[in-house]
């Protein structure tokens, strides 16, 4: 990649996606509307339904995906301010613009408030379900039989982070240009990984290439965002980009929080002990004021609570401080890690998300609620994909119209009918899917069930 580098100036846009340049900086920024547009969705309402980390959690304490994409803004806004102070004092000629470090901390919130609007219902058990679905099962395997290469990979490597950004520039206002039409920065602060599922080369080494933000069928939109924010890419032509630096930032929040907070609720699961949490408590949290103030705490739950501010605060400050040794890197694209990993802490923060590796997401209230969630979604896409064949081949059982009629006219062609292209007919069961609540998936499962058993009768 020939040597150049990104600038603010750019990477501040407040071009809406698909729709009218947005205001500049005044009392309400575009993106405290982004922001704004994000919270009044129903993608994000959605969420309220969507597992964090235990499914269908009938304790109330327990975070779902809407509580912890809220607990990630704020600590994200946090860090967006912190960054930004930093950014408008190392390039002066970014205040003469009229932005000022709220703006940084409003893009980082935003971001991060959107970052798991994608997922599917079980968590990360959904998305590796649906690839299986497509890798294992006999009308997904002879799906992907039948896509081309870079349509294929969407499928197969199927990614909520990719369902992420569907949503936010198409499918929440399917009938704007540009979906949400938020913010090209904002768009772009929520890319942590910014490639293409399929590449014609290797995938950059580096964390923001482990993964994929974007459909085949939405490559044009994210380009026109790169190309809108400066995003450098990777090779000529390519649809693959060095991150935006505030994504560092998204990325920040969202692993601090979960470390932190999912053992804080493994904690009131009763999946862990407070004797076996102080200790990491005592690795970050470092004031004797600090820990005589837990002291007086009368109750263990409650000094959970204390404890995790006085960590996320200190793991706060301490990621902004490397963002901003390493913001020129970001700027001229070498500099592709996690921030966590070279803070003061790193190996405390390790140790929290090991304790949530091996004692939460592997315990066997989690697995035992995950299997069959993940199995669920197995049978809607049986149910829906097959459906839409059938549809698209002209000859539906009576069963197959009565499952079609099920599916939202949304997710088929503008007619009604089933697409005329697979790639377009499966990417719409998909998205239909990945969009259920954790409730809403299980109900539905049940009434295919039931319409299956009605018509083997």
């Amino acid at each position: 990649m020939a040597q150049q580098h990104m600038h603010w100036t750019s990477l501040l846009s407040h071009h809406r996606l698909g729709g009218p340049a947005a205001a500049g900086p005044g009392p309400r920024s575009a993106f405290q509307r982004d922001f704004d547009r994000i919270v009044f969705s129903s993608a994000f309402r959605r969420m309220q339904d969507k597992t964090q980390v235990f499914p269908l959690a009938k304790n109330d304490y327990v975070r779902t995906r809407l509580t912890h994409s809220l607990e990630v803004a704020s600590v994200g806004r946090s860090l967006g301010v912190l960054a930004g102070d930093h950014v408008l004092r190392q390039h002066p000629e970014i205040s003469a613009t009229g932005y000022g470090a709220g703006d940084f901390g409003a893009i980082v919130a935003a971001a991060c408030l959107a970052h798991d609007i994608g997922n599917p219902p079980f968590g990360h058990a959904g998305e590796a379900a649906i690839q299986s679905w497509f890798d294992s099962s006999i009308l997904g395997s002879s799906i992907l039989a039948r896509l081309a290469a870079d349509e294929r990979a969407d499928f197969a490597h199927f990614e909520g982070n990719a369902q992420t950004f569907r949503i936010l520039a198409r499918l929440g206002m399917p009938d704007n240009p540009g979906g949400m039409q938020l913010t090209c920065a904002t768009l772009a602060a929520v890319a942590k990984y910014p490639r293409s599922a399929w590449l014609p080369f290797a995938a950059p080494v580096g964390i923001s290439g482990k993964k994929h933000n974007f459909f085949n069928a939405d490559r044009e939109r994210f380009a026109a965002v790169a190309q809108a924010t400066g995003l450098l890419r990777r090779r000529a032509g390519a649809n693959c980009w060095c991150r935006h630096p505030l994504a560092f930032l998204v990325e920040a929040a969202d692993d601090i929080s979960y470390c932190v907070i999912d053992v804080e609720d493994a904690f009131r699961a009763g999946e862990v002990s407070y004797a076996e949490i102080e200790p990491l408590y005592r690795g970050i949290v470092a004031d004797p004021a600090a820990w005589s103030k837990a002291g007086a705490i009368s109750t263990d739950e409650k000094r959970v609570e204390y404890l995790r501010a006085r960590t996320i605060d200190a793991l706060v400050n301490e990621a902004a401080v490397v963002f901003a040794a390493r913001e020129g890197a970001m700027l001229e694209g070498s500099f592709d890690e996690e921030l966590i990993a070279l803070i003061p802490h790193a190996q405390v923060l390790e140790a929290f998300r090991a304790l949530a590796r091996d004692r939460v997401y592997h315990s066997a209230v989690v697995l035992n609620l995950q299997s069959p969630g993940a199995a669920i979604l197995g049978e809607l896409l049986d149910a829906f994909v097959g459906a839409v064949e059938a549809a698209a081949s002209g000859a539906p059982v009576s069963a197959e119209r009565t499952i079609l009629n099920l599916l939202p006219g949304q997710f088929l062609s503008a007619d009604g009918k089933a697409a005329g292209d697979l790639y377009a007919r499966v990417l719409g069961i998909t998205d239909f899917v990945a969009g259920m609540t954790d409730s809403y998936a299980v109900a539905l499962a049940l009434k295919i069930r039931d319409l299956h058993e009605r018509s083997e009768q």
